[in-house]
Order: C-alpha cells, then sequence, then structure tokens
C-alpha cells in the first residue's frame, strides 16, 4: 500500500489518466458482457484481456520521453491460434480479446492526455516546479574555493515565484572555468555551492540537483532530462556578497 501511495503521489498525472483509461476499458467489457447470452467466467475474462493487450508496436519520442504505438493484434492472434478449432469458445472470447487490443489504443490517448496535464501542473519554466519547499533545505560547499555561507530561505521563497529561466551558455560557462590564462589553482568554480533539502511539487516525480552560482544568484537546476537556469535579482546567500 505504501509502494502504491508513493507512485501515485510522485506521478500523478499520468496514474490519474491509467484510472480512467482503466475504467473506460472496464464499462467497455462490461457492456460486451452484458451482451452476451453465454456469460465467460470473470477471471476467463480478466486473462483473455490481458493476452489481447500484447502487440507489436513501434516507439514514438513525444515530450521528451517515448512511447509505444502498436500496429499488429499479436495477442489477438495467439488466442484466435488456441481457439482454432473451438469456435463457440472464440465466439465468446473474441470481443474482448479484441477489446485488449483497443485497450493499447485507450491507455496511449491517456497518454497523450498526461502530457498537457503535467504541463499546466509543472510548468517548466516556473523554480517553484523544482522548489516547492524549502523547510529542510541547507547549502554545501562543493569546491575549496567556496566560501563559507548560509542559505537565505526567506529571499528563496520569495524569489521562488519571481526568478525567470534564462538561457544556459555552456560555451562561456565552459571557457570561464577552464581559462588557460589562470593557473589551476586559482580558477574558481562557478557553481561551488548545493542545496539540499527541497521537495519539488507535489506529483511532479523530480528528481532534482540545485546548484548555486558563485555570486549567490544564479540556480542550476538538473533534472533527469535537462538543466535549466534560474537568475535572482538578490542574492540567495549569505556570506557570499
Amino acid at each position: 500500500m505504501l509502494v502504491i501511495n508513493f507512485y501515485f503521489v510522485n506521478h500523478f498525472p499520468s496514474v490519474l489518466m491509467d484510472i480512467i483509461a482503466f475504467i473506460i476499458i472496464a464499462i467497455l467489457a462490461n457492456r460486451i458482457y452484458k451482451n452476451q447470452e453465454e456469460k465467460p467466467k470473470i477471471w476467463k475474462v480478466l486473462l483473455i484481456l490481458f493476452i489481447g493487450l500484447f502487440a507489436f508496436s513501434f516507439t514514438l519520442p513525444v515530450y521528451d520521453t517515448f512511447v509505444k504505438i502498436p500496429i499488429l493484434p499479436l495477442g489477438v492472434w495467439i488466442l484466435y491460434f488456441v481457439f482454432r478449432n473451438k469456435v463457440e469458445k472464440w465466439m465468446m472470447y473474441r470481443r474482448f480479446a479484441w477489446l485488449g487490443f483497443l485497450a493499447n489504443f485507450i491507455f496511449l490517448v491517456a497518454a497523450f492526455a498526461s502530457f498537457p496535464i503535467e504541463e499546466a501542473l509543472y510548468p517548466q519554466d516556473k523554480l517553484s516546479t523544482y522548489i516547492a519547499r524549502t523547510d529542510q533545505a541547507n547549502i554545501f560547499a562543493l569546491h575549496t574555493s567556496a566560501k563559507e555561507a548560509t542559505l537565505k530561505k526567506g529571499v528563496l521563497n520569495k524569489q521562488l515565484s519571481e526568478m525567470q529561466p534564462e538561457p544556459i551558455d555552456s560555451q562561456r560557462w565552459y571557457n570561464d572555468i577552464v581559462n588557460i590564462d589562470v593557473p589551476q589553482e586559482e580558477r574558481k568554480e562557478k557553481f561551488p555551492f548545493q542545496i539540499m533539502g527541497t521537495e519539488p511539487r507535489w506529483g511532479s516525480a523530480l528528481k532534482t540537483a540545485i546548484f548555486v552560482e558563485r555570486d549567490g544568484k544564479g540556480l542550476l537546476i538538473t533534472t533527469q532530462k535537462k538543466q535549466y537556469y534560474f537568475r535572482s535579482n538578490e542574492s540567495l546567500v549569505k556570506g557570499v556578497e
């Protein structure tokens, strides 16, 4: 139960749409069941539906993730082969088998529907998506050149709704860090601090690493898929001004 609850909390849009998809499939299966003169056992219906789900598919990249598009009803073919000499049985289970294949498309539509919901609930250009709670937040030095510093939680909380994303100039940052005109021991890390103990927005399933720029005004957010750079008008760190 704890595992199910954790998954639901951390994958809210996709789980919600999957639940809706299950309800639609259950309604369709119930309608088929009621319209049949000879009623099969429920466990057999569930098994046929499950086997019907099997399909040849191809993978398509959508919204920074991958979805599978079913093209051939492998499960239906398997069931037809099993019942090829039992015409009456096949007639009883055939519609459930095809519903199993159709379920692939129902889940596919649900997946597509979850993308705009996820974007609306967890916009990528809002810092509050990645940092929603700062109760346990603290800052740690990652580089020997970093000064002793303290996180200004009040300023950070205020800036959560005000900081805007800016382009990441990777080439310039790299050149600044590895400047050959500066001895290696004198080079300074651009993001020498890390903020830990924060929590992303509820249900986002985001796992982030948050790095703070040397002047205390820039935040580099690293997720499983991308990096985002936010810039504040005032320092978020005490001790670096």
